[in-house]
């Protein structure tokens, strides 16, 4: 009932502690059981007027080791039981992070980065419960009603045999209630994860929304989310609350069937007044085990349900093992196809090539300039053609080597809450202080540094105590000491003020002299010193060339650069206006 084979292999080691629980709370039932045997004993004795201060003594003594013992049982019990969970929490974390770092770049190609979160956090939480509860009572639930029908067994078979008829009763409503169960939880973590999503795309975007306005619609949005969210848990719940009184019902009915039967065979004198007396007090221990996995049932669905959208992670296809390498950093591209969806091609047999040097891409919003830059770094896979950098394909270059050799620097690098020291160390662990504030001076970030903490400067979240223009430099200073072979300049200076962007291209034109830099821009004056300028339209390779010979082609670049021209003339005369 409920058992998942698969989650099981995942335990482990913390096999080893599940069954030692099941032993502990198994020593724990015998004890109890001693107890109520020497209490009935008791009884018995007094009803017949059989007392004597040492049966007296016997019973207390036995009674407080018996008491002992439970409690001594039940602590070894939980501690086994938290044992087992944390050595299954820890194995899934890992399980989950790994297959993340094996998917690469890709990662987002199967699931979104908030549903990640939720499965590595709230979704763990709730396997806990089932390897650390659920499993324990349920194997506990097996041993503990044939222990106990044993014992009776030799007190009165009748009334052992009627408890123990009853007992199953519970796990077929149990599998009655799971079918539905399973459809529901599945439903509810479907709902989780879209308001997860939505959520997280709200808050990163809560300042785009504000400038526009639409923060309200959203908000309209999210609270229709979170009431469909209700709606579904309060079913759970429902749905919960139903089957434990069921299983309450069938527990004290079979209680009180195995109370009705013994009392019977005292009746008929099939048994004395301390033997119903044990039946009496040990009935109930028939149907707590099971009415307590009833209990921890409907929690374990819910992490059933987690672990179902965990395996289908973990059984995403990976890329197969490559053995490319990059022996020099020229690239080029040979009728390159791509499309993110199916019917609807952003790329059309592009050809490009890029030698050492600055080489750019240009082109309207659309043309497919930040896709090829994504193709670069691995992060799709083209439909057709070939992308080689050295004498290897793109496809059969390791993830470790292509990032090692490669570095993208966005428009939106993101740097992490911490120091400046921090947030330059991911570019290179092993820097020296002199070695970032080399970084640091080469992108005219120092001196502003230095009159804070310099290296020790704290950043807010997402450096947003930094302008744009700083925190772009920042970006840079730590691809600088990631030292790569190759940088590829994704519209890094499209955020920035004048001055920032000019210290930016001057910086890409200098590194340009030993790597091999590719700038994507929008803006036009950025690139016009490129050795070789490729101009996108719709997709296609339009035209390629030095500046000056793409001014006169009067082609699609030559409409281009006019039309900025034009533009920032214009600016400059509202500004003197």
């Amino acid at each position: 009932m409920m058992m998942n084979k698969r989650l099981i292999a995942m335990a482990g080691r913390s096999k080893k502690y599940i069954y030692l629980c099941v032993v502990f709370q198994w020593m724990g039932l015998l004890a109890n059981a001693a107890v109520i045997f020497a209490v009935a004993g008791l009884f018995g004795r007094l009803y017949e007027q059989d007392f004597s201060p040492a049966a007296m003594l016997t019973t207390l003594a036995v009674g407080l080791f018996g008491i002992l013992l439970r409690v001594i049982c039940g602590l070894l019990a939980n501690r086994m039981s938290y044992r087992a969970s944390g050595g299954v929490k820890k194995t899934l974390r890992e399980s989950i992070c790994q297959k993340l770092l094996r998917l690469g770049l890709s990662y987002n190609q199967h699931i979104s980065t908030a549903e990640a979160v939720q499965l590595s956090g709230e979704g763990v939480e709730q396997l806990e419960i089932y390897f650390s509860r659920y499993m324990p009572q349920f194997f506990y639930s097996l041993l503990a009603p044939l222990t106990l029908f044993v014992i009776l067994a030799f007190v009165n078979i009748k009334a052992a045999l009627v408890l123990l008829v009853c007992v199953p009763l519970i796990p077929v409503s149990i599998m009655l209630v799971q079918k539905f169960a399973k459809k529901l939880l599945a439903k509810y973590w479907g709902e989780y994860v879209t308001l997860g999503d939505n959520f997280l795309e709200n808050v990163q975007g809560l300042t785009t929304l504000k400038i526009y306005q639409a923060d309200e619609y959203k908000n309209r949005e999210m609270n229709a989310q979170a009431e469909r969210f209700r709606k579904i848990t309060m079913k759970v719940l429902t749905m919960q609350l139903n089957s434990v009184s069921l299983m309450d019902l069938v527990a004290y009915g079979g209680a009180a069937a195995g109370v009705i039967a013994a009392i019977y065979e005292l009746a008929a004198g099939h048994m004395d007044l301390s033997g119903c007396a044990v039946v009496i007090l040990l009935a109930a221990d028939f149907f707590i085990p099971l009415r307590l996995l009833g209990s921890y049932f409907h929690i374990a669905m819910n992490g059933m349900a987690a672990s179902d959208k965990m395996f289908k992670l973990l059984d995403a296809p990976e890329p197969e093992q490559k053995t490319g390498f990059i022996s020099n950093t020229d690239i080029w591209l040979s009728d390159v196809c791509f499309s993110y969806e199916e019917n609807r091609e952003i790329l059309h047999d592009v050809n490009m090539v890029f030698p050492k040097g600055l080489t750019a891409i240009v082109g309207e919003s659309g043309s497919g300039k930040s896709t090829i830059a994504a193709l670069l770094m691995g992060q799709h896979q083209i439909n057709s053609g070939n992308i080689f950098i050295g004498e290897s394909a793109l496809s059969e270059i390791p993830e470790d080597a292509l990032v090692k050799r490669v570095c993208l620097i966005g428009n939106q690098s993101y740097l992490f809450k911490g120091s400046v020291r921090e947030n330059l160390l991911m570019g290179n662990p092993a820097a020296t202080d002199a070695q970032m504030r080399c970084a640091l001076d080469k992108t005219n970030l120092l001196d502003f540094l230095q009159e804070v903490d310099g290296l020790d400067t704290m950043l807010s979240e997402e450096a947003a105590n930094l302008s744009g223009g700083q925190k772009q430099r920042l970006a840079i200073a730590r691809a600088l000491l990631h030292d790569s072979d190759i940088y590829i300049f994704d519209e890094a200076t499209s955020n920035i003020d004048v001055e920032s962007e000019n210290d930016v291209m001057a910086l890409i034109r200098e590194m340009a002299k030993e790597k091999t830099l590719i700038v994507i821009s929008h803006r036009l004056a950025n690139v016009r010193e490129a050795d070789n300028i490729y101009v996108l339209e719709n997709g296609a390779l339009a035209e390629s060339g030095e500046h000056n010979s793409l001014l006169r082609q009067n082609g699609r670049y030559a409409v281009l650069w006019e039309g900025q021209r034009k533009l920032e003339q214009y600016r400059r005369e509202e500004v003197l206006a």
